[in-house]
């Protein structure tokens, strides 16, 4: 009968962990539905990247407010939970802070938990001020309802209850508090269940306990249906990043030979490619759908954090154009979940007659960008909006001919002009005649 608290948490953590496991491998998959790309150049320059924008937030911090609370909840977090180690030992075998004969370090350590607990909720209650009652703007654009706008709300309220529930468990922990060490909080709470009965002290702290564990692997497998899933792919997103200067885009090769042929009036169409090399067709230029991107932006898709900074900065968002980097990212992500939920249902994809094109990014999103690289710059994690919208671009232009009246008449008057104005070519250069 005693045992029996210990089987129900190790049944517990099974299935958390479990599910856990089972949802990141469908996560894993989704992603891998993107096309290749190799992305395994510079590693060096790479792995300065993660450390500095993954694990240093040097980009947060840009903005100091927003940046320096977040350090101290990304940090007092992910630190606090070390104690999570301890948690389960003692579930698994029925003992009480098992690590308490460290000693000293064990009352510095516990001690530190403490004090970053109360930094971490205080900063927690901040973040929720700025979101709901100074109501920052990005935080309301129009894709922030429903469920958008209620996940980052979520994800407040279970970091407010889970460093409320440590900081209890310790105060109502009485043989810890007598002891007098590593309480630099949690003193100041005990005294506020002075007047309770020992079993209801005892009551609280192991219910405490309980709620605080449950919770933290609700909190985990809930990072699979939300944006905080940036907590584990920020790290990859950032050393898997474009290293390529900003402005530089992809040569498709399929382009470039055509290109070359155009060009080079002794081309022979039907030639064989040369040796070594395969004479490939594409089979679609850009991307019309989610498998069309590669895995990298599908990655990007489910890091983004949907904290807005691309879409505050955007030049065409700011002047009222339908398009929102954050959006585009948001919608990428909608897809490919449904993508994947298709793949669950059938065991393989089965046409649903969706794409993003159209029923989820719409041309006249695509076309209000000016690839002005704002977003790219400006995402925290290095998340590429523009990538995306480039590839739609090219979809649009070279498989549907669908470009804008202006885009047209320019390339029209290159391909017989050779400018893009719409000169005769023996004009063109009479302007420099022109006193």
């Amino acid at each position: 009968m005693q045992y029996i608290p210990n089987i129900l948490f190790a049944i517990l953590l099974i299935f958390g962990i479990g599910l856990f496991v089972r949802n990141i491998r469908k996560i894993s998959r989704n992603i891998n539905l993107g096309k290749d790309i190799d992305r395994s150049d510079n590693k060096s320059e790479r792995w300065k990247n993660m450390a500095n924008i993954a694990l240093g937030q040097s980009k947060m911090v840009r903005r100091p407010v927003s940046g320096f609370l977040h350090i101290i909840v990304y940090v007092g977090f992910i630190i606090i939970n070390i104690e999570v180690l301890e948690i389960i030992i003692d579930g698994l075998f029925g003992t009480h802070r098992v690590l308490s004969f460290l000693g000293g370090f064990y009352s510095f350590l516990i001690g530190s938990f403490e004090i970053l607990a109360l930094l971490v909720l205080v900063s927690v209650i901040i973040f929720w001020i700025r979101r709901m009652v100074i109501r920052i703007p990005r935080f309301w654009n129009k894709e922030m309802k429903g469920f958008p706008k209620n996940d980052a709300l979520y994800i407040l309220y279970f970091e407010m209850a889970l460093m409320s529930l440590f900081l209890i468990m310790n105060a109502t922990d009485t043989t810890f508090q007598l002891a007098n060490a590593g309480n630099p909080i949690s003193q100041f709470l005990a005294p506020l269940f002075d007047g309770f009965s020992v079993e209801t002290i005892h009551l609280i702290e192991r219910s405490a306990w309980w709620i605080h564990i449950i919770g933290i692997l609700i909190f985990l497998n809930y990072l699979f249906y939300s944006k905080h899933l940036h907590i584990l792919l920020a790290f990859p997103n950032t050393f898997y990043a474009n290293l390529n200067a900003k402005g530089k885009f992809p040569n498709d090769s399929n382009v470039t030979k055509e290109v070359k042929m155009m060009m080079d009036p002794d081309a022979d169409p039907y030639a064989a490619p040369p040796e070594g090399e395969e004479d490939t067709v594409p089979e679609k230029f850009g991307a019309s759908d989610v498998t069309d991107l590669n895995w990298v932006q599908l990655m990007n898709a489910y890091t983004c954090t949907e904290c807005g900074r691309c879409t505050s900065v955007c030049p065409a968002n700011l002047t009222g154009k339908e398009l929102s980097p954050r959006n585009i990212m948001m919608k990428t992500r909608d897809r490919l979940e449904e993508v994947g939920q298709n793949i669950d249902k059938n065991g393989e994809f089965k046409d649903d007659n969706k794409q993003l094109l159209n029923d989820y990014i719409t041309p006249e999103e695509l076309w209000a960008c000016t690839t002005c690289n704002a977003c790219v710059e400006e995402c925290p994690i290095n998340i590429d909006p523009l990538g995306i919208i480039m590839e739609m671009r090219k979809y649009l232009v070279m498989e549907q001919s669908a470009a804008p009246q202006e885009l047209n008449m320019m390339m029209t008057n290159i391909e017989n002009n050779g400018a893009p104005w719409q000169y005769n070519q023996q004009d063109r250069l009479n302007w420099k005649d022109e006193e």
